[in-house]
């Protein structure tokens, strides 16, 4: 560059003459085996999970998650069980080696070293093959998990009696109940009954609801006496003529005339 005299661009010696530029490769050779990511690739995916949530949802229409009650912090009777997504932990921390003493195993050591297993396994196995034959510790990994939370979740739910758990806690809504609280059956069941069995006859606790309860007025009145399962005997204190009354109301209560 000469002063006065306007400027002047020289080559630079570190850039390469025959520096080849950037060109994606062309994958015409690879026919059928490549496409573009846009729009092909990622239509197909769209399609396929389309084609699955709206299985999913027709399979949540035809088949309803069975509900139970609203939760009852005082009631001790009650066994929680985890959703159908972690039952599979919640069998496995059945077994001896994996509860009481040895909980921290079953719920900490075990299970991380499980998911940290899969995760690992991309980097374990960086073989370029596609075949399952040839990729054997990330198939051998991902064989074991499936098979593990797969039997493990049958396991768990074969012991477990979904609809009748529900059909015992489903909720009661006594404000579509008409109930005669001025009758004198109410009053015999406020006395003796509306502690564990609430106002509305609705339930809680371990005490099930009488709204529209298909015992018959004697099976009612021998509970009543006798008690059943963690309801003690002795409840109610009255004559035989209360007795019947009380029978007689609790079996009225929620029954279509």
């Amino acid at each position: 560059m000469h002063r006065g005299k306007g400027m002047k661009f020289v080559g630079d010696s570190r850039v390469k003459a025959d520096k080849v530029k950037f060109i994606p490769k062309d994958y015409s050779e690879y026919p059928g085996r490549t496409e573009a990511f846009w729009p092909n690739f990622l239509l197909k995916e769209w399609l396929v999970g389309a084609v699955f949530l709206v299985g999913f949802l027709c399979l949540t229409l035809a088949h309803p998650a069975p509900l139970e009650g609203m939760a009852d912090p005082t009631d001790a009777a009650y066994v929680p069980l985890p959703d159908w997504y972690f039952l599979f932990l919640y069998q496995f921390l059945k077994y001896e080696f994996a509860s009481g003493p040895y909980f921290v195993i079953g719920a900490l050591i075990i299970p991380g070293l499980a998911f940290g297993g899969l995760l690992l396994a991309p980097f374990l196995d960086k073989g370029p093959h596609r075949r399952p034959t040839k990729r054997p510790i990330a198939t051998a990994l991902m064989l074991v998990g499936i098979v593990s939370v797969f039997w493990l979740t049958y396991e768990a739910a074969e012991h477990v009696e979904w609809e009748k758990r529900a059909e015992e806690n489903k909720p009661v809504w006594p404000s579509a109940v008409e109930i005669d609280k001025e009758s004198e059956g109410y009053a015999l069941y406020e006395n003796s009954c509306l502690q564990c069995h609430g106002e509305n006859l609705e339930g809680g606790g371990a005490a099930p609801a009488l709204v529209g309860t298909e015992k018959t007025v004697e099976e009612i009145q021998d509970i009543a006496v006798n008690g059943i399962n963690t309801m003690p005997a002795g409840v109610f204190k009255g004559s035989e003529e209360e007795l019947t009354k009380l029978a007689e109301f609790i079996k009225s209560v929620g029954q279509e005339e």
